[in-house]
């Protein structure tokens, strides 16, 4: 965008200045001393009225403006002379444009988890610039990622050694969490980041975030600020991770958890709650689940690709909407009261899933038993989905998950097992006493195999079935 005097951009939501459209006001919306003209709507989505001389023009422009489309949320405020004289500069309009963000009123939940940033065209915010890169960075669990942030700083307007470093986390719409800082010579990170977050140093105006071992937590928004004694400057990263989204619920049936409790029993399944844009992207890759569950954000939604009447109607909108389906909201609930399902996100194992097949179906206990003699434990929910989605593990036959769930994962459909779609299908929570399956196990990365290559396991020693005893405990490795 060509840089003009006295022309600053605000970045505000779209709702937003869908509701300043709509508030009575004779000629436009009024804003302290400055009238707006009526934010009329052109059929390319953009409106740009010119102001008569003598007027300073406030560009008013969405943060999705800046993204793939600039769809219809770009407008401009004209403040009259009388509101921004001449003699004002750039830095008592910044001011004013300030002055208009902050008298702007917001509806209740509009734009839920985002932060209203200001960004000023360059040359005309002072003595610091921060740049962070648009989009999205991309990492999965275990990886190591770097947030990019730089800065340019003007040296002759204060010390070098005045500059302080900050990488803040957004956990909430109006709360922070602190990663990183940096003052001069003195580093320090903060909590769940020791140990794992540094400055790249990649030469001067660098203040980019090196950060290691990434797991699911990391997944969010982080803000870049570079702060001197009298300005400072912030940029926002988005960090996201590979995975996949999977539905649960536990053994005591659908719509049985609170928001907590769909927190821990993610949780409990190798994974976190899922996002409201993971569940989405999962939507588009396929995932149709016709049962209400909780998202990270505190809204209860779920994806529908083929639309039916059980599931929301045939045709009712979502995000996608039509005929094809959607994803269906009920927005935010009230998570200590109201009770569904959970949608959860994993990432990448560091170890492996396998299967077990015993000589003889065993019962849940049994099963956990010959995983340990295989120096693994019984697999969790979100380990079987990651193993299927990014190990591409395909098995046709059922087997026991740490839950007390029995599944097994296709990659390649067959009618046989399961039906024309890819998935992990669910028989559901058996009685763990039944002596139905066996086992999917998971080994973490340096636990040793006490049975390897070839090896199976069964029942091994004198008497009993096969030559050997029917104690599970008992069991030891055999050639099969």
């Amino acid at each position: 965008m060509q840089a003009v005097e006295d022309y600053f951009e605000l970045l505000i939501p779209p709702s937003s200045l869908e509701y300043m459209a709509h508030l009575p006001s004779q000629g436009g919306v009024k804003t302290g001393a400055c009238e707006t003209p009526s934010l009329a709507k052109a059929d390319a989505g953009i409106a740009w009225p010119s102001g008569p001389a003598g007027q300073n023009v406030v560009r008013v422009r969405s943060r999705e403006a800046h993204g793939r489309s600039a769809g219809a949320a770009t407008r401009m405020l004209l403040c009259p002379q009388a509101c921004a004289p001449a003699a004002l500069g750039p830095r008592a309009l910044w001011a004013v444009a300030w002055g208009l963000l902050l008298l702007v009123p917001v509806p209740a939940g509009a734009q839920r988890g985002r932060k209203k940033v200001v960004h000023v065209l360059e040359g005309e915010s002072g003595s610091v610039v921060v740049q962070t890169a648009p989009g999205q960075v991309v990492s999965h669990r275990g990886g190591t990622i770097v947030l990019p942030c730089r800065y340019h700083y003007e040296a002759s307007a204060h010390g070098q050694e005045g500059v302080r470093l900050k990488w803040t986390k957004v956990v909430d719409p109006l709360a922070f969490a602190d990663v990183f800082v940096a003052l001069g010579p003195q580093h320090r990170a903060f909590g769940p980041y020791r140990g794992r977050a540094e400055l790249q140093n990649d030469g001067p105006g660098d203040a980019s975030l090196v950060l290691r071992n990434v797991t699911l937590q990391d997944y969010g928004r982080y803000e870049c600020e570079v702060t001197n004694e009298l300005e400072d400057d912030a940029g926002m990263v988005k960090l996201d991770l590979e995975g996949v989204v999977f539905p649960y619920h536990p053994r005591g049936g659908r719509y049985k958890m609170t928001f907590v409790e769909a927190q821990r029993a993610c949780a409990e399944q190798d994974g976190i709650l899922a996002s409201a844009e993971q569940l989405h992207e999962a939507w588009r890759d396929g995932l149709d689940w016709c049962n209400a569950g909780w998202l990270r954000d505190g809204s209860v939604q779920y994806p529908v690709s083929q639309a039916r009447e059980p599931c929301g109607g045939a045709g009712s909108p979502g995000a996608g909407g039509g005929t094809n389906g959607g994803v269906r909201n009920y927005g935010y609930r009230h998570n200590a009261e109201e009770r569904y399902d959970a949608f959860c996100f994993t990432s990448n194992l560091p170890g492996r899933v396998f299967f077990l097949k015993p000589l003889r179906p065993v019962a849940l206990a049994g099963a956990a038993r010959a995983c340990a003699a295989r120096g693994a434990t019984v697999a969790k929910v979100g380990q079987l989905f990651a193993a299927w989605k990014l190990q591409l593990l395909d098995r046709c036959t059922a087997g026991w998950l740490a839950d007390g769930s029995a599944r097994y994962p296709i990659v390649n459909p067959r009618i046989r097992c399961g039906g024309p779609r890819p998935g992990v299908r669910s028989l559901g929570f058996p009685d763990a006493s039944r002596r139905l399956f066996g086992v999917y196990c998971y080994r973490a990365p340096g636990a040793p195999d006490p049975a390897p290559g070839g090896w199976g396991w069964g029942w091994a020693g004198g008497g009993g079935w096969a030559g050997g005893s029917r104690d599970p405990a008992a069991w030891t490795p055999l050639r099969v």
